[in-house]
């Protein structure tokens, strides 16, 4: 449960001036720059070149209030801080993010926009972003949004920075909405094969049940309910199944969420394939793991990028090598010229010099 207005907040590290300080210093030099956290995602996109600059020292929740379902924290506060923190008052970030390592920061979160099993019930990342302070690649501080969801006038700039990877700017502190965690959750498991899970999945979108996360793995499917603890029951008398031990279904969401399940190992690329979810099984040699009701596919796989990626648009979706291969080459999904043209000018208005993750996303941005 929520109490009172707001939580005293500890100062924590204000390190603002000194990056700032940075950005002019590498704008003198003409010395691009590469942005990090605690690099837990570094391993996504293409190699950046530039120099380091850690932005890992630049933490702390500048304000929270319980009540209002808003926080503010800086781009170098621990995802784990947040979450403890927000445990202990009922509230939860519903988008429900990776860690990829024990050192995970709001600011590589929301830059590369990464949601967990939660998102297509909850919203993505990006949804949940309310306000940004940035600086941007002619060192200047700029506030975007607020911290309230009907703040945006004209471009929202601040979503605009989630999934930007950092190529945009330098991002200091993020306001987002957080949500009151659900009284109660259970996870239903069912032996299925992979086309009739995709089928019962979809069918499952389709009924009012309070479906927050819907997976196959393994021969195996399981789909999350929750909410009030009669509405819960109600939707697991109704779809059957063997309910999980709670311990042992936090488990596996969490192992899935932090892709630690045994198909995500192995030789090959790991790639994310976003598609409608009413997408059947594909014609690829790969181990697939299934999350999002369908529309996100995990594959690790020794197959042709050219052929992956023509798979996913065959089916109206598209694919990127998120995962070990060639960094050095395309990793996202190509852009047609609108596209990246459209891409060129948001950078030539925010970063016009090419300061920051030069090339992370896509090669000459």
């Amino acid at each position: 449960m929520t109490a009172g207005n707001s939580v005293s907040i500890p100062p924590d590290a204000d390190l603002t001036e000194a990056l700032q300080n940075a950005i002019h210093a590498a704008l003198a030099d003409q010395r691009p720059l590469e942005i990090l956290g605690s690099g837990s995602k570094r391993f996504l996109g293409r190699e950046s070149s530039g120099q380091r600059l850690d932005i890992g020292g630049h933490r702390g929740i500048v304000t929270y209030e319980p009540s209002e379902l808003v926080m503010t924290a800086r781009s170098g506060t621990p995802l784990a801080e947040i979450e403890s923190l927000l445990g202990r008052h009922g509230q939860m970030l519903a988008f429900e993010p990776p860690h990829f390592g024990p050192g995970a920061t709001l600011g590589g979160t929301v830059a590369c926009n990464l949601a967990g099993p939660r998102r297509p019930y909850a919203g993505a990342t990006r949804d949940f972003v309310l306000g940004t302070r940035v600086i941007n690649g002619k060192g200047e501080i700029l506030r975007f949004g607020g911290e309230v969801m009907k703040n945006v006038a004209g471009y929202d700039i601040s979503r605009l920075m989630a999934g930007a990877m950092g190529t945009l700017g330098l991002l200091l502190e993020v306001s987002l909405k957080v949500l009151p965690a659900p009284r109660v959750e259970a996870t239903l498991a069912f032996e299925r094969d992979e086309p009739q899970a995709l089928v019962d999945m979809n069918r499952c979108a389709g009924r009012p049940l309070p479906v927050s996360a819907a997976a196959w793995c393994a021969g195996v499917m399981y789909v999350r309910l929750s909410g009030s603890e009669t509405g819960v029951a109600a939707a697991c008398a109704e779809l059957g199944g063997d309910e999980m031990l709670p311990d042992t279904a936090l488990a596996f969401w969490d192992a899935l969420k932090e892709q630690r399940l045994a198909a995500f190992s192995g030789e090959g690329v790991l790639w994310r394939l976003s598609l409608p979810p009413a997408t059947g099984s594909l014609p690829l040699d790969a181990e697939s793991v299934i999350d999002w009701g369908g529309a996100q596919r995990w594959l690790r796989t020794d197959e042709d990028a050219e052929r992956v990626r023509w798979v996913a648009g065959e089916a109206g979706g598209h694919a990127v090598a998120f995962k070990d291969g060639d960094r050095q080459g395309s990793v996202f999904h190509p852009m047609g010229g609108v596209l990246m043209q459209l891409h060129r000018r948001v950078k030539d208005a925010l970063d016009p010099h090419g300061l920051f993750n030069p090339g992370r996303m896509y090669a000459g941005l």
